[in-house]
């Protein structure tokens, strides 16, 4: 049996582990801060450190030899150019036009493919996730940023140039908040984890009584996404109303979305999306009052199962289309 190890890169954490190239299981798997402020270079030696774990971590258990390794799949945020296995710009990591796919193939001796994150993360849930079984699927990626991938007709589209599924980049709001895109307005802006927080603590900066504060402990810095669906499911009425206008923006992407994919699955993956009904009860309603009946009838909306390995496994998926393994 052969073995691929897959690298998801994010703006806050690294995750990177091994499967068998049947997929029936997942190995060594661990999970790093990114440490992007470090720079590029610390951020790739970091990496490839954490495949030589998970490398040992497969061979001691199976007893077998290097040589089972197939190689290395890695989802990095985008865009990207896929052809030369280059990272043309990453708003979250600070990335700019680097070679990342060299570096690591030259680090670890592997071949190496790379992807998208986004890509990686729809792909692993369509592969052994909850989108399971769906012929046209759209994945999104709710985490330090919004990401997004897209399975057409069962398989994975990149566009013309590599870009196709920047979800998180669509606008909801004309001349809204600016993103780290350079952009104004992105979904991105107001429904990742960073907006989230960032909405709750203009929300409580005058002052107003919230279980936000105590949670923080008066540190409204700390305040995180989390932090907030924490104070909503206690009943917070600030934190709550931050969680129904996350659910709004994110029922805006979602049913434009599906009057232009019209999908039988869409799926959210991330941190952001397992905050369970108090998000998707609302971001359904909004979905419907939005799209077209046949596309909602057509789809279902539903939270990622792989429980923050989507993006590791898809990366293993990814590398197993570009160099199939015997």
């Amino acid at each position: 049996m052969r073995f691929v190890v897959g690298v998801d890169i994010g703006g806050t954490n690294l995750v990177v582990g091994a499967m068998p190239i049947d997929g029936s299981r997942e190995i060594g798997v661990h999970t790093l801060p990114t440490r992007a402020p470090l720079g590029a270079d610390a951020v790739v030696q970091r990496i490839c450190d954490m495949v030589e774990t998970t490398i040992a971590a497969v061979l001691a258990e199976v007893g077998g030899t290097r040589e089972q390794i197939a190689g290395v799949g890695v989802g990095c945020p985008g865009p990207l150019d896929r052809e030369r296995g280059i990272v043309i710009v990453t708003p979250n990591l600070g990335w700019k036009d680097f070679p990342l796919r060299e570096r690591i193939s030259t680090q670890t001796g592997l071949p190496v493919s790379l992807d998208n994150d986004a890509n990686c993360a729809t792909l692993g849930e369509w592969w052994l996730g909850a989108a399971k079984g769906g012929r046209h699927v759209v994945g999104i990626t709710l985490g330090t940023g919004i990401g997004g991938g897209l399975i057409l007709d069962g398989r994975l589209f990149h566009g013309a140039s590599d870009v196709a599924g920047e979800i998180g980049h669509t606008t909801i709001e004309a001349n809204g908040r600016r993103c780290g895109c350079g952009n104004y307005g992105c979904l991105e802006a107001y429904a990742s984890g960073p907006a989230i927080a960032l909405r709750a603590r203009e929300a409580v900066a005058n002052g107003e009584p919230s279980r936000l504060h105590e949670l923080c402990e008066g540190d409204l810095s700390r305040i995180t996404a989390a932090t907030v669906y924490k104070a909503s499911a206690q009943g917070d009425a600030i934190a709550d109303e931050v969680v129904k206008e996350t659910a709004r923006f994110l029922g805006i992407g979602v049913a434009n979305i599906l009057n232009v994919y019209n999908p039988d699955v869409v799926v959210l993956a991330g941190g952001v999306a397992q905050a369970g009904d108090s998000l998707f009860v609302p971001l359904r309603a909004e979905v419907r009052r939005r799209a077209f009946k046949p596309a909602v009838d057509a789809c279902r909306i539903v939270p990622g199962s792989l429980d923050g390995s989507a993006g590791m496994v898809g990366a293993v998926a990814a590398f197993l289309q570009e160099h199939p393994v015997a």
